[in-house]
Formats: structure tokens, sequence, C-alpha cells
């Protein structure tokens, strides 16, 4: 990522914070914001975190929240673990927060969820889809559906819709998101009476697909479940063009990256995946995020924007039930009872839609199916829980 998209965000998080400090002696709530914008999924750090600074902005310009104004800590997990245990400590012991936002990719919000849980701070990730996550207790929840949800969804999608019936998965191994998706959508298309022709993996990082290709192609599956992020998606697609393979590759959520194109080119043409928003899907409340969000940073937001937003919403909502709860001197008496109004969470409409939190404080809402076509996506279901 560049010195000036770097700066941008220090610069956003500086005006949040100098709105928060111009209000007086009223003290800001502290909310801690952890995401990787830079390293190798940086684009799902940026979205994210662009979204939730446009939240607060508005809240702020609207009067804060109870009177006081959000004041965003914006940390760099570089998508590392060692990165994200050191900024949720900070956050937690140092910036004394009232509630992070945060972790953006799985594993690393399992590693900020343990933390969170020990040391009571409420947590919510807006993108980190595998159940564990907030098994890590009551303290932490999450804005986007969970991977058995689009595993589901995915292979209904391929048998029901496609019509489908013999798939092959490409799985990486290293990585629990992406195992998580592939176990759902096994079992679930195999219910349905598909059948799995071929199971290959990869790690994470690989750059040569080829031999793995090779042996799924024998195979002629009509599709390739391929549950994993953009960044191997994109070489996989241009090396399965080149075996003279044209079948679908079908995914998660994980493909939502304007890289896609740029790694894959073409040849991610026709590709489905599993995902939280479209524009098109939306209704008032979508519309004025688009908007917003065109206004303030001259593109559209992508899934993970949007999520981003209902992350921040569904907190801020929060602690504004709390009410003077949620302003104690006592940080640990703050965290709890803001802890307590989220999992409270019901009928909230948010850009994704209207969400209520489950007993495990994952969101019950709708989804969308992708299919990825030149100059974007477009919608082919909307899919209601």
């Amino acid at each position: 990522m560049s010195k000036a998209r770097v700066l941008s965000i220090i610069v956003a998080a500086a005006l949040v914070m100098a709105s928060a400090l111009s209000a007086g002696a009223a003290a800001p709530i502290k909310i801690g914001v952890v995401g990787p914008t830079t390293g190798p999924v940086a684009t799902y750090g940026l979205s994210v975190i662009d979204a939730v600074v446009l939240a607060a902005e508005e809240v702020n310009a609207k009067g804060g929240i109870l009177g006081r104004e959000v004041q965003l800590i914006i940390e760099d997990n570089k998508a590392d673990a060692t990165e994200t245990n050191n900024a949720f400590r900070k956050l937690i012991s140092r910036d004394q927060v009232h509630a992070i936002i945060g972790a953006v990719v799985t594993a690393n919000s399992i590693v900020g969820g343990q933390l969170a849980q020990m040391m009571k701070v409420p947590m919510i990730t807006a993108t980190s889809t595998a159940e564990k996550v907030t098994q890590a207790g009551d303290y932490v929840f999450r804005a986007c559906l969970i991977d058995p949800v689009q595993g589901r969804i995915m292979a209904n999608f391929a048998y029901n819709s496609l019509g489908v019936k013999e798939v092959a998965v490409l799985t990486a191994r290293t990585n629990d998101y992406s195992v998580g998706l592939e176990e759902v959508f096994i079992e679930t298309f195999e219910g349905l009476g598909g059948k799995i022709v071929a199971k290959e993996s990869y790690s994470e990082g690989d750059q040569d697909f080829r031999a793995q290709l090779t042996k799924i192609r024998a195979q002629k599956p009509e599709a390739i479940y391929m549950p994993g992020y953009y960044t191997e998606a994109g070489l996989i697609a241009k090396q399965m063009r080149q075996l003279g393979m044209d079948q679908p590759i079908l995914g998660p959520d994980g493909f939502d990256s304007p890289k896609l194109f740029e790694i894959g080119g073409d040849a991610v043409y026709g590709s489905y995946f599993t995902n939280h928003y479209h524009p098109d899907a939306g209704d008032e409340v979508s519309q004025r995020f688009l908007e917003s969000y065109r206004a303030k940073y001259d593109k559209d937001p992508d899934g993970f924007a949007a999520l981003g937003n209902d992350a921040a919403m569904i907190l801020f909502s929060a602690i504004e039930r709390a009410g003077d709860a949620a302003l104690s001197g006592n940080i640990a008496a703050a965290r709890a009872a803001i802890r307590d109004e989220m999992a409270k969470t019901k009928d909230l409409h948010v850009v994704t839609g209207v969400l209520t939190l489950d007993e495990n404080r994952n969101p019950v809402k709708s989804a969308v199916i992708l299919k990825v076509v030149e100059g974007g996506y477009e919608i082919v279901e909307r899919v209601e829980p």
C-alpha cells in the first residue's frame, strides 16, 4: 500500500480524535479498530476501517453518542497473529478503550477474541466468519454470516440453481476459514445428492497450483469450489484457463476485492461467490451508505465496507441503549454494560439488511450470491434467513 494511502488513514483517525477532544470536558468514547492496512490482504482491512471511520464521523456530526464524541484508535495488525495480540493488549490496557472493532481475518479474530474475552472487553468483528471466533465467550460478537451459512448457501446454489452434480474442492489447508467452509459445503452438497469427485489442497502464499488442477481436471468436475481469498482465487482461475479448464469457480466472501480482477483478469469472469452485500439488493439504509461512501472515498463500497459499517452501528446502538452505564468512570463496568446491550441486538436495520444477534452472538440476516462479470459483480440470488 502507498505511503499516501497510509497517511490518509492516519489523517482520518486524527480528525475523528480531534473532533472528540474538541468536545471539552466530556471524555470521549474510545473505540479500538484493528485490521490490516498493510500486508497481503490489506484491501480487506482498508475497506472495513474506511467504513468505520465514516460511521464515526457521521455519528459525531450529529452530536456523538450520549453527548460524547467517538474517538477511534486504529491499529494495523498486518494480518499477523503477533501484531494482533500486541494491538489488542495496547488498546485494552494502555488506551482503555470501551470496545474493539476487529480483527478482520478469521485467524486474527480468534487471537483477538481470546484476549477480549479474558480481559472482558466487548469485541465485534465485521468480517471473520469461522464459528470458532465467537466461541471464545460472551464478550465476542460478529456482524457477518458464519461459515456454515455460506457453505450451505453455495452448496444449495450449485446443486439447485446451477444444476451441478459433480464438484471438485480446492482448499487452503493452512487457513481455518477455508477449512471450515469446505467441511460445510461438502456435507451439504453430498446431502443433496451431489458428488465430490476430487479434493485437493494448497498452502497460503502458494503461487503454482497446476499440479492440483491437473489432478482435478482428470476427474472432469462440473465446477470447482475454492473456499479461500482473492489472492489465490485469481491465480487459480488463470492457471485453470491455461490448462483448458472452463468450469466455473465457486467461492465465499473472500473473493470480494478489486484485486481479484487485477490478479485474475478475465479468467475470473463467470465465477460465483456468497457475500453479505450488493448495492442493488439494498434499501434506503444501504442507499444512504452507498452515497456517503462514494462522496467520501470516490469509489463504491465492497462487502467488507458494508460489514464494517454494520459492526460500527451494532456497537454504537448498544452504547446508546446502555445509557449512563456506558459512561461510567469504572471502565470495567462500562464495558460490561455495553456487552450486555450488544447481546440484546434485535431487528437492527443496518446496511446489509435487518439483523438480530442469536444466542451465540452471530447475526441472523439475508445473504446474496454474486456473479463475477466484466466491470464488477452482478447479483444472482438473495437468500433470506
